[in-house]
């Protein structure tokens, strides 16, 4: 069980605005770290396609945090990143999977575009809740802003889950080739 004196500067949160920043506070670490891990991504996928998908979103991730940073200006609070477990774990298990698939690049890339995705839809579940929340409580400027982010993590997701299937098959057909090989 996580003891609130385990993070430094976070409140008790009694009502719906403390914890919209608190969501948005979150989001921000995730985006941060997300930000760190799709350089790395980038850096160790050998398929160009992947690289593809991920260098565009790089870009599109530093503007994700700027549109946190300007919903939390809006809503009269400092960005602070409070630290997201669960995105903090994907990458822990991304960086894992990746060392461990090093010596066979077609299914590290594999990997990766599937590891890329699960971030993508933790991403969208978090920004769909953000933008019900600040509905209800008549933010349209942040709405505008959330939506912004929303739309490009589904349009990743999208991207990537169609370049799974292309990475599935040809990690397929280069196991039938080794497969073949060893016979």
């Amino acid at each position: 069980m996580v003891q609130l004196s385990e993070r430094p500067g976070t409140k008790k949160i009694s009502n719906l605005q403390q914890m919209f920043i608190y969501g948005i506070n979150s989001m921000y670490d995730a985006e941060n770290r997300f930000l760190e891990a799709q350089q790395m991504m980038w850096e160790c996928c050998q398929n160009s396609k992947l690289k593809t998908v991920i260098e565009p979103h790089i870009q599109e991730t530093q503007q994700h945090i700027k549109n946190l940073e300007q919903v939390l200006n809006i809503c009269g609070e400092q960005p602070q990143r409070i630290t997201c477990d669960v995105a903090s774990g994907l990458i822990s298990e991304c960086q894992k999977f990746t060392l461990l698939a090093a010596d066979n690049s077609k299914i590290a890339d594999l990997g990766l575009a599937g590891w890329h995705n699960k971030i993508e839809q933790l991403e969208i579940a978090g920004y769909r809740s953000l933008i019900k929340v600040a509905q209800q409580m008549g933010q349209n400027q942040v709405i505008q802003l959330l939506e912004q982010n929303l739309h490009q993590e589904e349009q990743t997701s999208q991207n990537l889950e169609e370049l799974i299937m292309q990475l599935l098959a040809d990690a397929k057909t280069s196991e039938g080739k080794t497969t073949a090989k060893s016979r």
